[in-house]
């Protein structure tokens, strides 16, 4: 992001226009790299939403480049390591805001206690998009195709948010994403942490996506999670994402598994379920119709997964 300079005193760049040949750059503003959360809230409460906050950039910086996003100031995170880390509090596990993909990738805490969370991190982008890409970045943008979302969502994680003014509060997943790239964020609260319930016993998981080529947005996408004891199914978490401005929980299909043996045939019926309700966007990569039909064959693959992972011991 090159020198640190104070805020309000960044240089203005050249902006180039597209009649110049040369690519649209970003528009001026001013930038700071605070080094403590107080800070960072400090500034944010100062300029409010004239402002963004920069965790991993895999998002914001193409769109301050193609100028879909204009902000005064810019406040990079990343000289703030109070916000990285992987650790178990009692029956949840905490993950900082900065926290980078690829961290909670390779975690052994996350692989063990919400391997929902652990299988979907591949499909995240690239290597090289986890390396610099955060968790709490990634919810905050709240992308409807995005997989964190998604298991947060899954798994009834919590959003913990900050703000100089007001202090802490938590918010459920379900309140927190809300639509396209909209989350219950006030303009001067800041993402702090995530915290996913540890998963219980007999838990298996999947993740399904179908893309046009490795690394890209899904297209559609299905996250499963399955309790089995026995040969019956307890409890079955099914969220899709790509269908609507959000990612959807299909509480109907959830319902429809509980107490059901894991067979092809539960499943197919959870599938229809989980698709036949539903009104996916049409767009160059798909009609709706298309989207709902892969609503169906995700769902029933994740389920066939996850059932076999809960019954290997999860």
């Amino acid at each position: 992001m090159g020198e640190r300079l104070p805020l309000r005193s960044r240089p203005t760049p050249t902006v180039h226009s597209r009649s110049s040949g040369d690519q649209l750059k970003s528009p001026p503003f001013a930038y700071v790299a605070p080094t403590s959360v107080e800070e960072a809230l400090t500034l944010l409460a100062e300029h409010g939403d004239e402002a963004k906050l920069l965790a991993g950039g895999q998002s914001l910086v193409p769109l301050l480049a193609l100028r879909l996003a204009s902000p005064s100031a810019l406040i990079d995170l990343s000289g703030v390591p109070e916000l990285d880390y992987v650790r178990r509090e009692n029956d949840h596990i905490a993950i900082g805001a900065m926290t980078r993909e690829r961290a909670v990738e390779r975690s052994e805490v996350v692989r063990e206690f919400v391997p929902l969370l652990s299988v979907a991190m591949p499909l995240i982008g690239h290597l090289a998009i986890r390396n610099r890409g955060t968790v709490g970045g990634s919810a905050a943008h709240a992308d409807p195709s995005a997989e964190i979302p998604a298991v947060a969502i899954a798994c009834d994680a919590e959003v913990v948010v900050r703000s100089s003014a007001r202090g802490e509060r938590t918010i459920t997943s379900d309140d927190f994403f809300q639509g396209f790239f909209s989350t219950a964020l006030e303009p001067d609260e800041a993402l702090i942490e995530l915290r996913f319930p540890v998963v219980g016993p007999g838990t298996g998981v999947a993740f399904e996506e179908a893309t046009r080529r490795h690394g890209d947005f899904a297209m559609v996408g299905a996250a499963a999670a399955v309790r089995t004891e026995g040969a019956h199914i307890v409890e079955a978490r099914i969220v899709v994402i790509g269908v609507s401005d959000k990612p959807v929980r299909r509480r109907e299909a959830e319902q429809a598994l509980a107490g059901a043996e894991p067979t092809r045939a539960a499943f197919e019926e959870a599938a229809a379920l989980a698709a036949d309700s539903l009104t996916p966007p049409s767009d160059l990569h798909g009609t709706s119709t298309y989207r709902r039909h892969l609503v169906r064959v995700l769902v029933r693959r994740a389920l066939e997964s996850a059932v076999q992972h809960s019954q290997e011991g999860g």
